[in-house]
C-alpha cells in the first residue's frame, strides 16, 4: 500500500495498487472506497484521481451541446424534458 500526499493541509491518501491477471492495473483509494483501472500503473492512478475528484464534487463539468451530440443525445430534447425522475430513480 502507498500513501500519497494530496496537498497542503490534507490527510494523506492510502491507495492500494494491484496488477490483475490480465495485465491491467487496479488502484483503490481505501478512505474514499472507490477503485479505477488502467493499462498501466500510472493510468490506473490517474483514473483513480479523476474518480476521487468526481466523488468529492470537484470533478466533472456540465455537458456541452457538442458533447451531448457525440453521445447521440439531442441537446434541445435534453434541456426541455421535465424534472421528474424516472420511476427507477425515485
Amino acid at each position: 500500500m502507498a500513501r500519497a500526499d494530496t496537498g497542503a493541509g490534507e490527510e494523506p491518501r492510502e491507495v492500494r495498487l494491484v496488477e490483475n491477471p490480465d495485465g491491467q492495473w487496479t488502484a483503490r483509494d481505501l478512505q474514499v472506497e472507490v477503485s479505477a483501472q488502467g493499462a498501466t500503473r500510472s493510468a490506473a492512478l490517474e483514473s483513480l484521481d479523476a474518480v476521487v475528484e468526481a466523488v468529492a464534487g470537484n470533478g466533472g463539468h456540465e455537458p456541452t451541446d457538442d458533447g451531448l451530440r457525440d453521445l447521440g443525445v439531442d441537446p434541445h430534447t435534453a434541456q426541455t424534458q421535465d424534472d421528474d425522475l424516472p420511476d427507477v430513480l425515485q
